[in-house]
């Protein structure tokens, strides 16, 4: 008999990231080898920066849909706690973004408080640097559910006294289903987008939700009602109001930290088209995208010079000093699903 050769495995093409190229266009670009050699150690910088998101929310919220339509979660890395017969706060990881999902609240006042006492944990944990290690706390809510007091009672008396008054930024209320708020009525399908009664509605809830925080800690909030969307059998629900909470999100992350978000963002173009419209929320998505870049690897003297031509290297106009024309020429840099909506 003949021997058998073993077949080689091919490797895995790895996809480039927002990183490399960016390294990439930096290396083949004009600039002096000095000036290569600063950008390319601001690069290194902010390639390791760390982004830490932290979920809270009842049972039946939507945290998992959540975090599923908003990053890119296939690639993820799972983690959970050392117990297999208690429920732990489960970590995902995708590169430098790290996902904390806490368990559901409402399931029993015991249960609660143990919960509690692990998001209480969390959030005294700093970094290597000594800063806190949780960039945000995002609380999901359900935009249909009476009852929020286990929610209410969280936010007011564990997450906002543990996060501090100079550390209340890092908070973000999103009111999830709100498809479901009126039990399904009011919703009009064809336009993924709930009709003027539901809207009055949510903005009766989003008022609501505002007053009770603001009342309890003196903290104004600002929710985001939006659907994350679903699939259940032959039926599928695409994700509303996305590119306003993740808008949110970047806006409570430290500008720095931004392109760490962007590498990891989910590329289905569907979740990202519908909005409620009160703003362009992909342009300033793309904005607190091109801050970062500006701000990394753009210096001060450019910055009051530059009205078009080149930057980092990389073809693209910045006309009259507007931060997010940067990105009309950085091809492939930031994902192609939100650049496309934005040209629309």
């Amino acid at each position: 008999m003949g021997k058998t050769k073993n077949k080689k495995t091919p490797p895995e093409t790895k996809t480039p990231t927002i990183f490399d190229t960016l390294q990439n266009e930096i290396k083949q670009s004009e600039l002096s080898d000095s000036e290569k050699d600063n950008r390319l150690s601001a690069l290194l910088k902010a390639s390791e920066q760390k982004v830490n998101l932290m979920l809270v929310g009842a049972t039946s919220s939507g945290k998992s849909s959540t975090i599923n339509a908003l990053f890119n979660m296939d690639v993820a890395k799972v983690g959970v706690g050392v117990d297999p017969e208690t429920k732990e706060i489960e970590k995902y990881e995708l590169g430098n973004l790290t996902i904390w999902d806490t368990p559901g609240l409402g399931d029993g006042l015991e249960e609660d408080k143990r919960n509690i006492r692990q998001i209480v944990r969390k959030l005294s944990e700093t970094d290597e640097n000594g800063e806190l290690l949780i960039d945000l706390v995002l609380v999901v809510l359900d935009a249909g559910t009476k009852d929020l007091s286990a929610s209410y009672d969280v936010i007011n008396n564990t997450l906002i006294p543990c996060l501090g008054a100079r550390n209340t930024r890092r908070i973000l209320i999103a009111l999830n289903q709100s498809d479901m708020a009126m039990k399904g009525r009011h919703w009009d399908s064809d336009e993924n987008a709930p009709d003027d009664v539901l809207k009055e509605f949510l903005l009766k809830k989003v008022e609501s939700v505002k007053s009770r925080i603001l009342n309890a800690t003196g903290v104004i909030v600002e929710p985001v009602c939006y659907c994350a969307g679903y699939t259940d059998g032959d039926e599928e629900q695409n994700p509303y109001n996305l590119s306003k909470l993740l808008y949110y999100i970047l806006m409570a992350v430290p500008a720095e930290k931004r392109l760490i978000l962007a590498d990891n963002l989910n590329d289905n173009e569907e979740n990202w088209v519908d909005d409620d419209g009160e703003m362009n929320y992909h342009d300033a998505i793309q904005y607190s995208f091109g801050e970062t870049l500006w701000d990394c690897f753009i210096s001060g003297a450019e910055k009051g010079a530059v009205a078009g031509g080149c930057a980092l290297g990389v073809p693209g106009a910045i006309v009259g000093g507007l931060i997010g024309g940067i990105l009309g020429g950085l091809n492939g840099l930031i994902i192609q699903p939100i650049m496309n909506l934005s040209n629309r």
